[in-house]
């Protein structure tokens, strides 16, 4: 784990699908920082995400910070909800920079309409690490399956970026309680101790 205060500036961008909880994930995360006594702001687009169009997010603390979005390849963890999303945006992070990715698959027009294929996990994987040091690998969906609802894929996502950070995980499940419907804060506070475990022993 790198310590949070080592370093001026943390840059974080948030991506995935609409429907996966991508912009709660990043709300939560921008609400740490805040909590973590930094400086924080966030960016969205989400277009579509109601249709399951492409969501990013950026989220950035540190003791003073100026836009609220990263410059191309200076993205310290990438936070992909799906696979292929990971690789579409790894240009964004600095070389060296570590890669949180959930292991779900969903399938862009392009490939439900028969013009291109889905590449194969194993190459996906190959990709990310030629960019970046550390490739976390998590099964959102199995894992929040687990805890009853996978309504908390994003906890879970979000219990493997705490891994790789020295925050106070308490941090992160106060944030949460503050942010979920009060019916799933126990589910998706397991959830996030889940993705934390996952992280810690990959």
């Amino acid at each position: 784990m790198r310590d949070f205060r080592a370093a001026a500036e943390w840059n974080f961008l948030f991506v995935g699908v609409g429907g996966q909880g991508v912009l709660t994930a990043s709300d939560i995360a921008a609400q740490v920082g805040l909590d973590l006594g930094l400086e924080a702001k966030k960016s969205e687009v989400h277009g579509f995400a109601q249709r399951g169009g492409v969501v990013e997010s950026h989220v950035r603390w540190g003791k003073r910070v100026g836009a609220p979005i990263a410059e191309p390849g200076t993205v310290d963890i990438l936070v992909a909800f799906e696979l292929l999303e990971a690789v579409r945006w790894i240009e964004w992070l600095r070389p060296g920079g570590s890669v949180v990715v959930n292991r779900q698959k969903i399938a862009p027009m392009s490939v439900t309409v028969g013009n291109t294929v889905y590449p194969e996990e194993a190459a996906i994987l190959d990709a990310l690490r030629r960019r970046a040091a550390r490739v976390v690998l998590v099964d959102g969906l199995s894992l929040a399956r687990q805890v009853g609802t996978i309504r908390a894929v994003n906890s879970v996502i979000l219990g493997a970026l705490s891994a790789l950070l020295e925050t106070p995980p308490e941090v992160w499940e106060e944030a949460i309680i503050r942010r979920v419907p009060p019916r799933y804060v126990e589910a998706n506070q397991a959830a996030f101790r889940l993705g934390r475990e996952a992280a810690l022993h990959s």
